[in-house]
């Protein structure tokens, strides 16, 4: 990898499992960095041995959810900033150079980055992907993520700003892999609302139907032809079975204990 001493003050931090197909490209995109940190839950492939191959430090740790893995990780950190990439994530050469300006004479404590998002080998300009950003980098003294089973989100205690330039996102390896985490997320979602005393009717019907009318229709998600009706189809089934893991949580209780731990 290419020396930028400039990154040397940055923590790179990913969660895996099972990511081989992507962590080389994820990794590969960051040259210079200070340091990695890869916190693999017992991956069955070449996850680990992919990470050890560009120096990182390797943990392997039981998955509760992203956020107590994240937070973890956090803890582990020797820099002063922090990068967050997930494995099917790669920067710009653009925002890597951008990053590397930015670290010199920071204006914020925290940025957004920008995602360009792929779906089924195409690039989805709508669907509300478009406006897709993530908070990323930060201080490490200034940021924690918020227990939440999904959707998780990094609170910062101080300024934000944003780069100009993009990461790239390869959501999915195949719509085989889309419709495993679409099972996933399903049960985590379910898990948190039925946490939060969320009833499942009427959202099993209003949320997945208001769900695809948004995507297809008011985010332009036709314009994206056959691969836009297909996410927005399996954005919408994805909420459905959400809320179909919540009828069967009311019907045999909660299995959402392990997603308090710290």
């Amino acid at each position: 990898m290419e020396k930028r001493d400039k990154l040397s003050n940055v923590s790179l931090i990913v969660i895996t499992l099972n990511e081989e197909d992507n962590l080389e490209v994820c990794l590969g995109s960051v040259g210079g960095i200070g340091e990695i940190i890869v916190v693999d839950s017992f991956s069955s492939d070449r996850t680990v041995e992919v990470a050890e191959s560009f120096g990182a430090r390797v943990y392997q740790r039981e998955f509760i959810s992203n956020a107590l893995q994240k937070n973890w990780a956090i803890k582990k950190a020797e820099k002063d900033w922090i990068l967050i990439l997930d494995a099917d994530e790669s920067l710009s050469l653009e925002l890597l150079e951008e990053i590397e300006r930015e670290i010199v004479s920071p204006k914020a404590d925290g940025y957004w980055l920008k995602r360009r998002n792929e779906f089924m080998g195409r690039r989805i300009r709508f669907c509300g992907w478009n406006k897709d950003k993530v908070l990323r980098l930060f201080r490490t003294e200034k940021g924690k993520y918020n227990n939440r089973s999904v959707h998780e989100k990094l609170i910062l205690n101080g300024k934000i700003s944003k780069f100009k330039n993009f990461l790239y996102h390869k959501s999915y390896r195949d719509l085989s892999d889309y419709i495993e985490r679409m099972k996933r997320y399903s049960r985590w979602g379910a898990n948190e609302l039925y946490d939060n005393g969320k009833p499942w009717f009427p959202g099993i019907i209003a949320r997945p139907a208001w769900r695809f009318f948004r995507m297809y229709f008011l985010q332009l998600g036709f314009l994206e032809g056959k691969e836009g009706f297909i996410l927005c189809s399996t954005a919408a089934a994805s909420v459905f079975f959400k809320y179909v893991y919540l009828v069967e949580l009311y019907k045999y209780g909660s299995e959402s204990s392990a997603n308090t731990r710290e």
